[in-house]
């Protein structure tokens, strides 16, 4: 029997759910696919060893123990000692502390409602070590936010928005640290010899460049509590949920190179926070997080709209992605059931959260999905 191609399997399965319109189904092939297949793994073990800004952030961890996250963090970070302020990135002392490391900052800085909210830990992952700073106040989080990737102007925070992965930020304090090491090691070098060092440290990103989460806390997904959740507890679960799936996407981004605002990718970011926080997964829970808690019937405004792409899918397409996410949800629970022993460890939930990735979301919603997963 021939084997079909991974293309006509798709529209196999497609057909399957009552697609018969070419159009709808060449959509649904081109935002189904998956690249993770086609890239080739920045790691062949896990967990992924730490990137090299983890010690430094210990160390900050530590401090944070004696000074309070957010003066620990202020101490370390220009970017908190300015403030929030429309044309704060053209400021010309901004510009010289965090482009160039120049001493300075503005008299009040970064201004807190609640300080003493922030949080600092460093946590392990499938990609290893991170750092995470738990905000909280929703408006801190949005300040934090603004501050460390919009260079302090007050952009808009989408609401929607309860995590963000702060990648490639100049850490300054770094550099510092690396040019005593260096100094040490010369006889008398002076400002010039450095100016020479230094160019030659600007192509290795990662002696200098930082990447960690912000998490703020809120119920996740928008969703009420679960029955047999007081709010309390729920608040707490969101947290742990809201950081085991932003760190998925930072397990995507550490082993292919790649971070996407897509609904396969979603589905199993969501399939790795339940598992980290609950060591199960329940399916009625994942399906309410995408509106889908009374599908066939969907819920207007729930989480799966904000995963169409841009463009917009075609609200034909809509409805279909709608199946297929649906039954993938309950493929993945079929999985917890056969895997979960594998699933207790990172190296095991790795090994399957790569397995996940290579499909599609044809393939994951498909009565195959074990056997295609597995191969």
């Amino acid at each position: 029997m021939k084997t079909l191609s991974v293309r006509d399997f798709r529209v196999q399965v497609l057909e399957r759910f009552g697609v018969n319109q070419q159009a709808v189904i060449e959509e649904l092939l081109h935002y189904n696919k998956s690249p993770y297949a086609e890239l080739s793994l920045k790691a062949e073990t896990f967990p992924m060893e730490d990137e090299p800004h983890l010690e430094r952030w210990r160390f900050y961890k530590q401090e944070a123990r004696e000074l309070g996250a957010f003066e620990a963090l202020k101490q370390r970070f220009t970017q908190l000692r300015f403030p929030i302020r429309e044309g704060m990135s053209s400021d010309p002392s901004y510009w010289q502390a965090t482009r160039k490391g120049k001493p300075g900052g503005h008299a009040a800085g970064l201004e807190l409602e609640d300080a003493e909210g922030l949080d600092l830990f460093v946590h392990p992952t499938m990609a290893g070590h991170i750092p995470v700073l738990v905000v909280e106040n929703r408006k801190d989080f949005e300040s934090l936010v603004q501050a460390f990737t919009e260079r302090n102007e007050p952009v808009s925070v989408p609401t929607s928005m309860g995590a963000c992965l702060v990648s490639g930020l100049n850490n300054w304090d770094r550099i510092t640290e690396y040019r005593i090491e260096w100094e040490r090691g010369q006889n008398g070098a002076n400002e010039e010899d450095w100016l020479v060092e230094f160019k030659s440290l600007v192509p290795r990103k990662k002696l200098y460049q930082d990447r960690f989460i912000i998490l703020s806390s809120g119920p996740y997904s928008g969703i009420p509590s679960p029955s047999g959740l007081t709010k309390e507890e729920w608040l707490t679960e969101s947290l742990a949920i809201r950081r085991e799936h932003e760190l998925t996407h930072y397990f995507t981004h550490r082993l292919y190179g790649v971070m996407r605002n897509n609904l396969l990718d979603e589905i199993v970011a969501d399939f790795v926070g339940l598992v980290r926080t609950r060591n199960a997964y329940p399916s009625e829970l994942a399906a309410h997080f995408l509106g889908l808690e009374d599908f066939p019937r969907y819920r207007e405004g729930g989480r799966l709209e904000n995963y169409l792409g841009n463009p917009p899918v075609s609200n034909e397409a809509f409805q279909v992605l709608q199946q297929l996410s649906y039954h993938a949800i309950i493929n993945l629970s079929l999985l917890v059931e056969l895997e979960s022993k594998k699933l207790k460890n990172l190296e095991g939930l790795a090994e399957i959260t790569h397995a996940l990735l290579v499909l599609t979301l044809e393939e994951l919603a498909s009565d195959e999905m074990l056997e295609r997963m597995r191969s």
